[in-house]
């Protein structure tokens, strides 16, 4: 079987399990980040390596999110500081690549984006260090444990590749 049609199966198979998970299940866990970091999965390249930088630099990027979203709900102010803010975290996220485990920039990316999205589409009080720490809790298991679908779902298609 040609890997992109292994793929497509394995794939297609996993994201009907993963809906179940996040929408059948009380876990709380959100489809779209899982779905993100299945992507980043595959975007740092797969396999275990792949694995592990997608979700060391999703941890980084969740962790700088909630720390500026905390920081905007307690200094409050204009859409100038509230950018400022921002900004500086991003340059803080970046800098974080200086160190070659936290070197996968879009994936931190993708984790600082989800959270930030996460906590101010659903209302989350970011000034409550509390709620965004749980907001910002979900949002990394659901891009985990996507990350984890990725590994699981690439090595089925392997497998069904090589049955062909």
């Amino acid at each position: 079987m040609h890997i992109i049609t292994a793929l497509a199966i394995s794939i297609g198979a996993l994201a009907a399990v993963a809906t179940y998970l996040c929408l059948g299940t009380p876990l709380g866990l959100q489809v779209w980040a899982l779905f993100i970091g299945w992507g980043s999965f595959y975007h740092s390249g797969g396999k275990g390596d792949g694995l592990v930088k997608s979700a060391t630099n999703h941890v980084w990027g969740v962790v700088v999110a909630a720390l500026a979203l905390i920081v905007v709900g307690t200094v409050g102010g204009s859409v100038l500081v509230t950018s400022l803010i921002v900004g500086v975290s991003v340059v803080i996220l970046v800098m974080g690549a200086h160190l070659p485990q936290l070197a996968t920039i879009p994936a931190a990316v993708y984790g600082y984006a989800s959270t930030a999205a996460f906590c101010l589409l659903t209302g989350v009080a970011i000034a409550d260090a509390g709620a965004t720490i749980k907001a910002a809790a979900v949002v990394l298991a659901s891009l985990i444990v996507g990350n984890v679908f990725g590994l699981v779902s690439e090595k089925i298609a392997g497998g069904l590749a090589k049955q062909a």
